[in-house]
């Protein structure tokens, strides 16, 4: 059985400073990512930039966020 831990990430738009982030907690970075949005209620159909960095280790991914579907993909 693997148990998985839930980190801290802090997330915030990349076209925000780093200072603006939230402490958001999940499982992956993509999964902290999402609960950012949900925490937002954010539906306008668009789609949303995010950086998530994980508190402990400072490694940083970004995604693109489909508000529609919800669907995910590495910013380019």
């Amino acid at each position: 059985m693997t148990i998985q831990i839930q980190r801290n990430f802090s997330v915030h738009g990349v076209d925000e400073a780093p200072s603006r982030g939230c402490l958001v907690e999940g499982l992956t970075f993509e999964d902290a990512a999402l609960h950012f949005l949900s925490d937002r209620h954010l539906d306008d159909g668009g789609d949303v930039a995010l950086i998530v960095e994980d508190c402990e280790t400072g490694e940083r991914q970004c995604f693109r966020i489909d508000l529609a579907t919800g669907e995910t993909a590495p910013c380019e």
